[in-house]
């Protein structure tokens, strides 16, 4: 919208025409069309007018995912304040696919996570079965 501030709005939809002349001097003269500065400055009634942006309705929602270096994965849901689930039991092979699902730099340090949570646990497999063979071994000694 434009506002033509050399000419009132009535003074563009009506022809000028002489005003008459008086011998009153005395009287005051007409009051001039209200400028742009005092208009800005006279509140507005109503309700403002809505931005041309459309506005968004967001949603909070916090998942939390922890996982440990055994590899016992854990989540975690939050709706504002409000907890949804909590320590849902998940395994380390669902998190590895969400991550990638989500995006590659997420997936890329949860799978270096949960491969060496998997190359601790072969590392304990291995422990375990040289305890085993020894105790076979002191077993089929005792049998003897």
């Amino acid at each position: 919208m434009s506002l033509d501030t050399t000419t009132t709005p009535q003074e563009q939809d009506t022809p000028v025409t002489p005003a008459p002349v008086t011998d009153d001097s005395a009287a005051a003269p007409a009051p001039a069309a209200p400028s742009a500065e005092s208009e800005e400055a006279k509140p507005k009634r109503g309700r403002p007018k809505a931005s041309a942006a459309k506005k968004t309705r967001t949603v909070e929602l916090t998942l939390t995912v922890t996982g440990t270096a055994d590899g016992e994965w854990q989540a975690e849901l939050k709706h504002g304040s409000k907890w949804v689930a909590q320590g849902l039991k998940i395994p380390a092979s669902a998190v590895s696919r969400a991550a990638k699902e989500l995006h590659e730099d997420l997936s890329t340090p949860i799978d270096e996570v949960i491969n060496a949570a998997v190359e601790q646990q072969k590392a304990k497999v291995a422990a375990l079965e040289a305890e085993l063979e020894q105790a076979r071994q002191a077993l089929a000694e005792l049998d003897a």
